[in-house]
Formats: structure tokens, C-alpha cells, sequence
């Protein structure tokens, strides 16, 4: 991509860095390194430009490609300034559809933090994208310990090829992330960076006892503690996360998409935690139903429900796994 003119300019004080610096202090600013302060080296040590030598923004006339190698100094300024924004980025489009994308990166780093992991830990990650949080990821624990899977090799090869300019070479597998990756085995810790319709139950039997799953399911981020290979549970977190679907057995679509609200009250079709709910109980409870459900339970966000894996089946929740309000959403996912 050119890293002699991006990457002689990644000097002490070059733009790159300085640029990178002021998205690590944005991000610091929020506090989610102070439980792991190392998450900061790394966002300040891994150079995202390497990983984004070319991405799409909305133009009117359709996406606009920006990249490093342009031979207009001020579009290729633009280039870098956007590589830095703590925004996503798009950077394969495949007839006109989204495929690949860079995430957010103070979404990545709340991500990373809620992973707690520690020294040792092995951990596995479904969708490569751009590499950029696989790097992340290795920097913090070390190459050795971290396994990338994306089912589409274009996406697998430009990511090694990211990963290897930046100086970081986890294990990058192209493979169909549905089904982890069993060959690696056990992992402490898996992060999906893909929209899920659930958590296949097969990444269950891949885990250490105690391991976590953090995964984006319908338009929220769930948090799951493994028991064993017949069990896990945890919770949404409130935050909303946006990603692109999984490919794959089980994946493919838009995850939620498609969903009959006719007869909902249209304000209350409108409200993201509605939305959220529907989209997570994926069809399975009609949409008049949940909105009952909804209003009755004084309109929940997404950090009141939960979800429990138990022999091969699932529950989505409310408030407790216990208690009255829960739906059986059935055995989903791939072993």
C-alpha cells in the first residue's frame, strides 16, 4: 500500500502518529482503559492506517473511495484524517453490499476491555475485516495466542497482508467462523466482530471452563460466562452495536431484518429497545406480542435481558433467568 510515504511520515511526530494520538487521548477520555491501562499502549502502538489503505464514504453520486496512495495531497489527507476519526469504516463493498468494515474504534476498545483478559490467555476472534483488531488483540497478549477466522479468503489475505506490514502475525484461518475454530482449541476468551442471530452452541465445547463469549446478537452485545460445554449465560450490555452479519452455516442476511410490525404502534416501532427485542427474538414472538411485552415491562433496554445456553437450546430473559418473562428461541447455531 505504500508504506514508505505513509509510514516515513509515522515518525514521533509525524501526522500518522499525531493523529493516532489524539484518537487514543478521545478514547482515553472515557475511562474504559482504566481496569486494563495496556489496551491504550496498544491503540497507541498499532498504526490503524496500515489496516484501511483504502476505504468508502457516502458521497452523493454513490461511495466514495478514499486511499493512501492518491496523488492529490489533500484528498490523501483526508485519507488519513478519516483513518484516525473514531468512526467506522467500510472497506469492501461487493455489488453495492457492505462485507467488510472497520469498527468504531472506542466500540472495539469497550469491546476489548470487557474481554478481561489476562496474561496467557488464548483467545479467538470471528471475522478478520482488516486485521486491525487482531493486531490489538496481539499486541496486548501475543501473537501466539491469538486465532482470526473469516470464511472469505479475499478478506483472510488482505488481512495477513495488514498484519504483516504492521510487524504482528497472529494465526489468520479462513474457515467458516459459525464453527470456530476447533483445531486451536481451548480458547479462554472469543470475540465475534459480526452481527450474530445467536451464539452457536458449538463454541461452547472450544471453551476453558470460566471462558467469556462477547458477541454482537441482533443489534446489541452480549456477554456470556461458559460453564462447560452444555452451558453458558450472561447478559446484554446497554450498549448498541451495529455490525455486519456473519457469512456461513447459520449466518448470512440481515440479522433481524424483514420484521412484521404491522398493527405496532408506529412511535413504539421506532424505539431502538423495541426494535431490539423484536429483532433478537428473531420472528419467533409475533410483533404485537412483544410490543405488549414491551410496554407492560416499562419499555426495557437492552442491558435488562439475558440469554442462557443449555444443552444445545436458548433462552432470551428478562431481568432474571428465573423468573416469568422468558422465551424459548430454540437450538440455533453451528456444532
Amino acid at each position: 500500500m505504500g508504506t514508505e510515504r505513509v509510514g516515513g511520515a509515522d515518525g514521533p511526530a509525524g501526522p500518522a502518529a499525531r493523529a493516532r494520538a489524539g484518537l487514543v487521548r478521545e478514547i482515553a477520555a472515557t475511562g474504559v482503559w482504566d481496569r486494563d491501562p495496556r489496551w491504550r499502549d496498544a491503540f497507541a502502538q498499532v498504526p490503524r492506517h496500515l489496516f484501511v489503505p483504502y476505504y468508502y464514504v457516502p458521497a452523493p453520486g454513490g461511495p466514495e473511495r478514499l486511499w493512501g496512495e492518491d496523488p492529490d495531497p489533500a484528498r490523501r489527507e483526508r485519507w488519513l484524517r478519516g483513518a484516525y476519526a473514531d468512526q467506522p469504516l467500510a472497506t469492501r463493498l461487493r455489488d453495492g453490499e457492505l462485507v467488510s468494515s472497520s469498527s468504531q474504534p472506542s466500540l472495539m476498545a469497550k469491546m476489548l476491555a470487557r474481554l478481561r483478559v489476562r496474561d496467557g490467555h488464548r483467545v479467538l476472534e470471528i471475522g478478520a475485516g482488516t486485521g486491525y483488531n487482531a493486531a490489538l488483540l496481539a499486541h496486548r497478549l501475543g501473537a501466539g495466542a491469538v486465532t482470526t477466522v473469516d470464511l472469505d479468503p479475499e478478506i483472510t489475505e488482505s488481512a495477513r497482508t495488514h498484519l504483516a506490514a504492521a510487524g504482528y502475525r497472529p494465526l489468520v484461518v479462513t474457515g467458516d467462523g459459525v464453527r470456530g475454530c476447533p483445531e486451536r482449541a481451548p480458547f479462554d476468551r472469543i470475540v465475534a466482530t459480526c452481527a450474530l442471530r445467536a451464539v452457536p452452541v458449538g463454541w461452547l465445547g472450544q471453551c476453558r471452563g470460566g471462558a467469556r463469549i462477547l458477541a454482537p446478537v441482533a443489534t446489541g452485545l452480549l456477554e456470556l460466562v461458559v460453564r462447560d460445554a452444555g452451558f453458558a449465560q450472561g447478559r446484554f450490555l446497554p450498549t448498541p452495536a451495529y455490525f455486519v452479519s456473519v457469512r456461513g452455516e447459520g449466518g448470512g442476511g440481515v440479522v433481524g431484518g424483514g420484521a412484521e410490525l404491522s398493527g405496532v404502534d408506529p412511535g413504539v416501532a421506532r424505539e431502538d429497545s423495541f426494535r431490539f427485542l423484536l429483532e433478537l427474538l428473531g420472528g419467533r414472538v409475533g410483533a404485537r406480542e412483544v410490543a405488549a411485552v414491551w410496554e407492560r415491562e416499562g419499555r426495557p433496554g437492552r442491558e435488562r435481558f439475558g440469554v442462557t445456553v443449555c444443552a444445545g437450546r436458548e433462552w432470551v430473559w428478562l431481568d432474571d433467568p428465573g423468573g416469568g418473562c422468558a422465551w424459548e428461541v430454540g437450538s440455533r447455531g453451528g456444532g
